[in-house]
């Protein structure tokens, strides 16, 4: 009996242990804007993997256009939300790589936590989810070792490698280093807003595949205009104040419910108000850009079908 009860003791302790370390081992997220012409992403996931051969290691994307803060910031808030509460994030687009700006890491109060430079990357992660917790990275203490004369490569020496030791339950947030008050660098943008019958808004990205136009402008804003499927809208797009385009589409639910070539209105995935020509290229024919300086204005044309 007494063998039965130190076996069975052994079985339970070695299950405990297999627990806690699965437990332990969380998704590992990279976003840069490196591409993957040459070998820096595969450095970077070479470090992850000697931190932990079990880590599981996904892209977000390596194709930010280059040193692009901005659309950095906006894939991170598009993607986010549908990863687990638990999933790390590294995201490195980081002109100022080797200057006084802060490494940080970022614990949302979902619980994610997000790796990278404190240049306006979390912008929006700070207004949705918000901040639980910021932390300087101590990078004299917390980089990869042998990499000290290396300046110009935070993304393997520093980011991917405190990344990947977060995830594996090897760092414990509160060693990173410092903590910081919880704000982080905000990049200034158009926000949504509503008066008098319009609504105006930012407009963050486009749709790189289809040239599809994105707002900021969101489902529960719009529906101040009460709109229904079949009525026709006047937008009008500005570039730093200037008017680019002005026309008028039709609300509809998807794509194909207006002739191919045709523009329409429409809620994109994220619930985002947003332009597309069916099956066409609405950016490219009407030369639409993106960022902080795009703005697209939309009001109801009354009676109009």
């Amino acid at each position: 009996m007494s063998a039965f009860l130190r076996f069975l003791g052994s079985a339970l302790a070695w299950l405990a242990w297999i627990a806690i370390h699965a437990r332990a081992e969380s998704a590992l997220v990279f976003q840069t804007d490196f591409g993957t012409k040459d070998g820096a992403v595969a450095a970077m996931k070479g470090v992850a993997y000697g931190v932990s051969p079990a880590l599981k290691q996904f892209d977000l994307t390596h194709e930010i256009p280059a040193y692009n803060v901005w659309e950095a910031a906006y894939r991170l808030k598009q993607t986010s939300p549908y990863w687990p509460s638990n999933t790390v994030f590294v995201s490195v687009v980081d002109p100022g790589v080797g200057t006084d700006r802060k490494a940080v890491v970022l614990r949302t109060k979902s619980g994610q936590l997000f790796v990278g430079p404190d240049n306006g990357t979390f912008t929006f992660l700070a207004e949705a989810p918000g901040v639980d917790e910021l932390r300087e990275i101590d990078v004299p203490r917390q980089r990869l070792r042998g990499s000290q004369e290396s300046h110009t490569f935070h993304g393997r020496d520093v980011f991917a490698y405190v990344g990947a030791r977060l995830a594996a339950g090897q760092l414990e947030l509160a060693d990173v280093g410092p903590r910081l008050t919880n704000d982080v660098v905000r990049l200034a943008y158009q926000h949504a807003t509503g008066s008098q019958g319009a609504l105006v808004g930012g407009i963050p990205v486009l749709d790189p595949q289809y040239g599809n136009v994105w707002s900021n402008i969101g489902n529960e804003l719009f529906l101040q205009l009460q709109p229904k499927y079949g009525e026709v809208f006047v937008v009008k797009l500005r570039h730093a104040g200037r008017t680019i385009l002005k026309r008028r589409a039709v609300y509809v639910r998807s794509f194909g419910d207006v002739p191919p070539g045709k523009p329409l209105v429409y809620l994109n995935s994220l619930l985002d108000v947003s332009l597309a020509l069916n099956q066409g290229d609405f950016a490219r024919q009407f030369k639409i850009g993106s960022g902080p300086d795009w703005t697209l204005e939309l009001r109801k044309v009354p009676g109009a079908k």
